[in-house]
């Protein structure tokens, strides 16, 4: 089942991403199915298509969909602790 978590921000992250992956098909300085693929994961909570797509690179590659969603795990981790510590500081001032 998909959770779904509406975010203008993922979206536009992640239809840029989309968007840089189509461009890197034709041109030969960008990794066009790398972009894709991140277009893909940024978007895999906004859209059904997206979650399917994901379902798909997961079969593909599991391990790096795996690495990739613990390193956003990790991240958004440190992202609560730094605002945490940031209000602690501003709360003190």
């Amino acid at each position: 089942m998909m959770e779904v978590r509406p975010s203008i921000k993922r979206k536009a992250a992640g239809f840029g991403l989309l968007g840089l992956g189509v461009i890197g098909l034709v041109l030969p300085f960008l990794q066009g199915f790398l972009f894709l693929a991140l277009g893909m994961f940024v978007l895999r909570h906004q859209y059904m298509w997206a979650h399917r797509g994901m379902g798909w690179i997961a079969g593909r590659w599991p391990g790096m969909v795996a690495k990739s969603e613990e390193m956003e795990a990790r991240l958004l981790a440190r992202l609560s602790e730094g605002t945490a510590r940031l209000r602690g500081l501003l709360r003190r001032g």
